[in-house]
């Protein structure tokens, strides 16, 4: 029997590991290591092109999606989906024994495109021919929404993406619930890390005093409030931590029913290689008197915090929101500029 970490988590509680844009051999690796699943984002191609591994691969593909298409925009999906269809075949066999429980590979293509539901909705089914392992990965906004409203009548595999309020994933599971048709797998992220991230920056830009002891602790007391609610409404879909910058963004959530995406390299290796104690402290009370003071010094942690904290219109442009499509749309200019420079050669 395997005694490694991951496995001793998924052995003794119910959460479980999926690794966030791997190589290949990272891939492997985590799947030996007890990764069920595997997120892929818009930067995924930035992240890995100068991996000696992966570089001469990718630059083939970018030579022959130049040759394909003329526009730089279906090129760089056509990389993108290349990139990803190495993994999604990598993650197929667990995909294929668990009947299809576990083995999802992501895909999400240009955040450049993220307003318009049809243009979501085109990818996604274009998306879902490289193989039977494919979930679509959509944006919880009021465009993203629509497209999960039309492929969840499809019963399409879905991961709603950039939830950092409470709003965003009450407006999912609700829009769920309401379609008769909707019993493909749902998972509804919300992006912890790029929460903390995202006030760590405001205390910085803004000179904000604050307990940092009660900082490090508002991402994952918004994961814990989100998750409740989901229970106790016997919501449909499972809980899907992401965006980690910590350790503690997977450690503090195990016990927990739910799902936490990270990295391979600089988190999932390293808690490998530690190989701490299993303890459960997903279900550790959250004082009130934390989530007054986190409301009283960040409005936004108030805003994601409180059900009616933003209108469905609002969920395009909150901060966290911004900040995470913001790495997405380098990593894509990313791409696009590689397939530029290809084409110049010719």
């Amino acid at each position: 029997m395997n005694q490694g970490y991951f496995h001793r988590v998924h052995s003794s509680t119910p959460t479980r590991f999926w690794v966030n844009n791997p190589t290949r051999s990272e891939a492997k690796k985590a799947i030996e290591a007890g990764a069920i699943c595997c997120t892929t984002n818009p930067s995924y191609v930035m992240k890995i092109h100068q991996n000696p591994e992966e570089k001469e691969l990718i630059e083939g593909d970018i030579k022959e999606a130049v040759q394909r298409y003329s526009s730089d925009e279906m090129a760089a999906a056509y990389v993108q989906r290349q990139v990803v269809k190495r993994i999604a075949d990598l993650f197929l066999p667990l995909h294929e024994q668990s009947r299809g429980a576990v083995g999802w590979v992501s895909i999400q293509i240009s955040p450049l495109e993220e307003e318009d539901p049809r243009k979501i909705i085109q990818d996604a089914e274009e998306n879902f021919k490289l193989g039977k392992n494919i979930i679509a990965k959509i944006p919880a906004t009021d465009a993203g929404l629509q497209a999960i409203e039309a492929l969840a009548k499809e019963r399409a595999p879905i991961i709603a993406t950039e939830i950092m309020a409470l709003a965003q994933a009450v407006a999912v599971c609700e829009l769920y619930r309401k379609i008769p048709e909707a019993h493909a797998p749902l998972f509804v992220t919300h992006i912890t890390g790029i929460f903390d991230e995202y006030l760590q920056n405001l205390v910085k830009e803004k000179n904000i005093p604050v307990n940092p002891d009660s900082l490090f602790q508002a991402g994952c007391t918004l994961a814990r409030h989100q998750y409740h609610v989901m229970k106790e409404r016997s919501y449909p879909g499972i809980h899907l931590g992401g965006g980690a910058r910590g350790l503690h963004h997977f450690t503090e959530m195990v016990g927990g029913d739910v799902h936490v995406t990270i990295n391979w390299q600089g988190t999932a290796d390293v808690l490998i290689q530690q190989n701490p104690p299993v303890v459960p402290r997903f279900y550790t009370p959250v004082s009130s008197s934390l989530v007054s003071y986190l409301a009283k010094t960040f409005p936004d942690f108030k805003a994601a915090f409180l059900e009616d904290g933003l209108d469905r219109k609002q969920f395009a442009d909150f901060g966290p929101v911004v900040l995470f499509r913001s790495m997405f749309e380098k990593g894509w200019k990313y791409l696009l500029e590689l397939v530029k420079l290809e084409r110049k050669k010719r």
